[in-house]
């Protein structure tokens, strides 16, 4: 079928976002007098949600209220982390070619930080639909955030292609038998593999 709609993630996709994100959660850690994470670690808050991050990163110290720590994430916010953000250099280019041609949407596993992410950045509107751990029934890997996406754009699966980076994304582009283009990660299993996003465009569904 012809392709009608792309799906984006967000981290290791639209932005190289690790710097911030271990900078985020290592605040967090270091607030309490704990250790910075180690890489894998690190490697887990990058592809999973706030909620199981802060419990994976705090599973050593039982002794941590983590009701605390969710007070202290919601009164710093993640805002004074976005400037370590570092946006793909074509993203807009290819942003700007696609729109005219295709539906365009986000399944992230972000929570409420998507929305100012969106507006900072101004890509807000590019993306009429955008789904995040939030506000989807269950987050990634579930494919719930796509089903909606999809049944929102009256697509099916292989009229659509998600772009992302990690397992959790094979897993959550499986879950609904859709197309996945692995970003910078010629290791994951895919139908696609690409090192940025103009590459895209080359792909056989694009043609």
């Amino acid at each position: 079928m012809k392709l009608k709609l792309i799906i984006f993630d967000c981290d290791g996709v639209m932005f190289d976002s690790k710097f911030a994100n271990q900078t985020y959660y290592n605040f967090l850690l270091q607030h309490y007098s704990y250790p910075v994470m180690d890489e894998k670690e690190l490697e887990f808050v990058h592809m999973h949600n706030v909620a199981e991050s802060i419990r994976h990163i705090f599973r050593h110290y039982p002794q941590q209220n983590l009701q605390e720590v969710e007070k202290l994430r919601q009164e710093t916010g993640y805002a004074p982390f976005l400037k370590y953000m570092k946006m793909e250099e074509d993203l807009i280019q290819f942003l700007d070619i696609c729109t005219p041609r295709y539906q365009l949407a986000i399944s992230t596993n972000r929570t409420n930080t998507m929305e100012s992410i969106l507006e900072i950045f101004k890509l807000r509107d590019y993306f009429k639909k955008v789904m995040t751990a939030e506000n989807a029934r269950r987050p990634k890997p579930a494919p719930d955030a796509l089903f909606e996406i999809l049944e929102f754009y009256n697509c099916h699966a292989d009229e659509a292609i998600y772009i992302g980076d990690s397992i959790i994304d094979r897993e959550h582009s499986a879950g609904c038998g859709m197309r996945l283009i692995a970003f910078k990660n010629e290791n994951l299993p895919a139908e696609y593999h690409v090192s940025s996003f103009l590459d895209i465009l080359q792909l056989p569904p694009f043609q």
